[in-house]
């Protein structure tokens, strides 16, 4: 199990598979808040602490099956979708 203290602004969120997801904006209870950058839609989104596989360096990696809302990732990879 990881620290949740480790968890830091600005970390890179990737899937299981190692493809970016989000950052890091803040740690809010039980959820990591993205930034709004990383959405298509501009909102923060959120993922649940338990969804973290493990936290290498400065990025943390998501459990197989883990949650991802709809419209996160490169934004810039997605709007020429």
């Amino acid at each position: 199990m990881f620290e949740k203290l480790r968890i830091k602004e600005h970390m890179e969120v990737a899937n299981s598979e190692g493809l970016h997801v989000g950052t890091v904006d803040a740690v809010q209870d039980d959820a990591i808040k993205l930034t709004k950058s990383d959405s298509a839609d501009d909102m923060h989104h959120f993922l649940s602490l338990e969804d973290v596989e493990k936290i290498d360096d400065n990025r943390i990696y998501l459990k197989e099956g883990a949650r991802i809302p709809e419209g996160l990732g490169n934004k810039a990879v997605m709007e020429d979708a």
